[in-house]
């Protein structure tokens, strides 16, 4: 009686064991569909940026008085724009202009904000409090209205936008860096090290700085989407690359003024921006929920 009612009770609580651990591992080891989406995107969207004529060999800058206007066919798969010129290839074309000042603007945000960020947390606390104060007035203000009032004062062009969103963007960057310094600076191993002997330089290099920069590159990937979309939104207003130059931003731009008639023109270059930003994000989240040592 004893071994007949034993048995199935074993076998039950096995069952029930190893159930939760099987679809865990179904779980994690199933594709996601969103971030097979996303990066198979920002693939294309790098062969694009390093390879243009691969996609789209014809010249953004070649106008066609004869197909002025022309819907999106076979032929001009986006279809033209005002002065017939392809929307298609000037899209593909502007991925390079468009993720060049996104990239430059975010690795600006990153140095600057590694160094003030270290010497906001390694140095007398005086200097701490004041760096401190500047990163939290900056951040107060929306990135675009600090970018405008930089690029107002600059002058519009590409260099001007990359720096005016390097300066908007590198507070985050500063803070999240000093926080990580101040709790590195009191962890053992530096005391250790310092009760060692070691100079401060290579306190920095060895272990402060290593230890610090970790989250960085996962902000610096969805930091990327947001200079990108901060890109597009002040060449709209004519603040970056001028015309006819084929960025996102200022094909938005041209293309305002016929919706009604040639919604392509502004429709598909905005879609590029938006699927950008949004598989920057979805890969950066991911990245960083691998990071906090969560599974989603």
């Amino acid at each position: 009686m004893t071994v007949t009612l034993g048995t199935p009770l074993t076998d039950a609580t096995a069952l029930t064991r190893a159930d939760p651990a099987g679809p865990v591992v179904r779980r994690r080891s199933r594709p996601r569909p969103g971030l097979l989406a996303a990066g198979a995107y920002l693939i294309l969207l790098v062969v694009a940026a390093a390879w243009p004529a691969a996609l789209a060999p014809g010249d953004p800058l070649a106008a066609d008085p004869l197909g002025v206007l022309s819907p999106p066919d076979a032929a001009h798969w986006f279809g033209t724009d005002h002065l017939g010129r392809d929307v298609w290839t000037r899209v593909v074309h502007g991925a390079a202009h468009s993720l060049t000042i996104g990239v430059a603007a975010t690795a600006l945000a990153v140095a600057g904000g590694l160094l003030l960020g270290l010497l906001a947390g390694l140095t007398h606390r005086v200097a701490d409090e004041a760096l401190s104060r500047t990163f939290d007035a900056l951040s107060a203000f929306p990135m675009l209205l600090l970018a405008l009032l930089f690029i107002t004062i600059a002058g519009p062009g590409s260099a001007s936008l990359i720096v005016a969103i390097g300066i908007a963007t590198l507070p985050h960057y500063a803070r999240v860096v000093r926080g990580q310094t101040l709790v590195v600076r009191r962890s053992g191993y530096v005391e250790q090290a310092v009760t060692f002997g070691q100079s401060r330089p290579r306190l920095v290099l060895r272990h402060v700085l290593p230890n610090v920069v970790g989250p960085v590159p996962v902000l610096a990937v969805i930091g990327l989407g947001e200079a990108i979309l901060a890109a597009a939104g002040l060449s709209f207003l004519g603040m970056g690359p001028q015309p006819p130059s084929p960025e996102w931003g200022a094909m938005l731009s041209e293309g305002r003024n016929y919706l009604q008639v040639a919604w392509w023109i502004s429709i598909l270059p905005g879609l590029a921006v938006t699927a950008t930003v949004v598989s920057l994000t979805v890969v950066g989240r991911r990245w960083q929920a691998r990071f906090d040592g969560r599974s989603h």
